[in-house]
């Protein structure tokens, strides 16, 4: 919080600015959290503040990442398809149009597939980018509000709840990242 705080008498811009290139950083890279840039986004700009530029931040960093991977990260789109594959993005890049619109809502909007992979698979489908945008920021703006409110509740806790609560996330992160790897060993 130490750049919060060194923030905290400069230009509101340049607190923006710092924002979105961090939430536009993160969308490209596609597998790092953005609860932490909601979190300072809430933190320094208050909720309807945060949320909206979290809003802003991540629905621009989907629509660049769409372009770039659409440019041709073909590595990246060949190692996500060399492991199992999951069901909603395997359909979404065969689909176009209304259907594929939908399905990016919907999938936007379900908590457990990962936004970068979403995005890759968007990118590799017949969906146009008006359409992308478009259903993009729509998908996010419930979950988005969904993370800021708990975010919001959680800042309003005592340091002991969470801190409680932080070492209860990373026990479950640890105890799914042994689970998958010793299943995807089993596998092989």
């Amino acid at each position: 919080m130490a750049l919060l705080d060194t923030l905290s008498g400069q230009p509101v811009w340049i607190a923006v600015l710092i924002s979105l290139t961090v939430s536009i950083t993160i969308s490209i890279l596609g597998v790092i959290p953005s609860a932490f840039v909601t979190a300072a986004n809430i933190i320094y700009f208050g909720f309807s503040g945060g949320l909206i530029l979290s809003i802003i931040g991540e629905a621009a960093g989907a629509i660049i990442s769409f372009f770039l991977y659409r440019k041709g990260v073909k590595k990246l789109a060949q190692k996500i398809n060399s492991t199992k594959p999951i069901k909603g993005l395997e359909r979404l890049k065969s689909t176009a149009g209304t259907e594929a619109f939908i399905l990016v809502i919907l999938l936007r909007l379900f908590p457990f597939a990962p936004s970068g992979l979403v995005t890759l698979a968007a990118s590799y489908s017949k969906m146009g980018a008006p359409a992308f945008m478009v259903s993009s920021t729509i998908g996010k703006i419930p979950a988005l509000f969904i993370e800021s409110y708990s975010v919001h509740t959680l800042l309003g806790w005592k340091t002991e709840y969470q801190l409680s609560m932080t070492v209860f996330a990373v026990v479950v992160g640890v105890c799914y990242y042994y689970w998958t790897t010793k299943k995807r060993k089993r596998r092989m």
